[in-house]
């Protein structure tokens, strides 16, 4: 078994290949000074127009005042290792699962209570309490609808890599998401099978993006025929322009298919905060009905509360989740950096 000091080398480790290779041009740190009177500092790896408006909910509901350091997951996850218990931050909020048990392994995170910590089902947060899934976004297959139907198209991940897809896919392997469902990978088949898979991928002529995003606008305006990208880009481009107007189209992978996982969003309270109660109120909204709503009605997540909805037109959450895969194994990042550098991808 490894010891905690091992553990915490072995975290400091991946977030300096995080660093080096997980953040993409533009994606610097940046920090919403604030007043200087704020009650809790939080890091967020997420998207500001994607959670400042929450931010503010919170913030009008409570009247507890936030200030906010936003950047790369990958980057913010350094930076606290770096920082340690000397850290500004009270509240981490992570992109993924993966950063979240690096900094778990590194102590770095206090034990949330029962509450909060129970919230969500096994499966979509941590085992021993020390961060909590906010959402879950399912890992996909975006593709030109105008030259393919989903009945077309491969099943399994592996199959992507065959000739007859060579410089049609694009992937973003810099993204912490496309690192995710790497490690996953690496977790559910093994480091040879890994490395074979992605071997053949780089081999076969990849289109290579910063992000899910750019993935999806090139799909959709016909310039790329598959991507592998989150569900929820997709959603969100539909409800603004309209499903029957997207010429992008989403096809789910089977059930158990590492390229078919669920990864989750997810907070941690950091250890020197254990004692902020407004702190622990920000990470509770995030998993109250109020908070849970908001993520399934302006970014078409999954949410992992019970009795909240997810958004309509998406395929039952326990349809793909994979019962062999368990989200606190997705924190050796460090491991598929290397891979991803050995194979040429990053």
């Amino acid at each position: 078994m490894r010891t905690s000091r091992s553990l915490s080398l072995l975290a400091l480790g991946a977030a300096s290949a995080l660093v080096l290779g997980g953040c993409a041009a533009g994606d610097s740190a940046s920090t919403d000074s604030g007043s200087g009177d704020a009650d809790l500092t939080l890091y967020s790896g997420r998207d500001e127009a994607l959670v400042q408006p929450l931010i503010d909910q919170f913030t009008e509901e409570t009247g507890i005042e936030v200030e906010v350091r936003y950047g790369n997951t990958a980057e913010l996850g350094a930076l606290l290792l770096e920082e340690g218990e000397a850290t500004p931050a009270d509240v981490f909020l992570s992109q993924d699962a993966g950063a979240l048990g690096a900094l778990a392994n590194a102590d770095l995170f206090t034990t949330l209570p029962d509450d909060i910590a129970g919230a969500v089902d096994a499966g979509f947060t941590s085992t021993d309490g020390s961060w909590v899934g906010i959402t879950g976004r399912a890992r996909v297959v975006v593709f030109d609808g105008e030259k393919y139907t989903a009945e077309e198209l491969p099943d399994d991940i592996d199959d992507y890599t065959e000739e007859e897809w060579r410089g049609l896919v694009g992937v973003a392997p810099t993204n912490a998401s496309f690192q995710s469902f790497v490690t996953a990978y690496r977790v559910l088949e093994s480091e040879g099978d890994a490395e074979e898979f992605l071997t053949e991928l780089a081999a076969n002529d990849p289109q290579i993006f910063e992000g899910n995003n750019p993935i999806l606008t090139a799909v959709d305006e016909g310039a790329l025929d598959v991507g592998l990208i989150n569900h929820y880009y997709w959603f969100r481009q539909a409800a603004e322009v309209g499903a029957d107007n997207m010429r992008a189209q989403l096809k789910f992978l089977e059930a158990g298919d590492p390229g078919s996982i669920v990864n989750v969003t997810g907070a941690g309270l950091m250890s020197g905060s254990a004692d902020n109660a407004d702190a622990l109120a920000f990470i509770e909204y995030l998993v109250s009905e109020a908070g849970q709503s908001y993520f399934v009605e302006e970014t078409f997540e999954y949410p992992l509360v019970a009795g909240i909805d997810a958004p309509e037109g998406l395929p039952s959450l326990e349809s793909l989740v994979n019962p062999e895969l368990d989200l606190s194994d997705l924190d050796t990042l460090s491991d598929t950096q290397d891979l991803l550098a050995r194979v040429g991808l990053i």
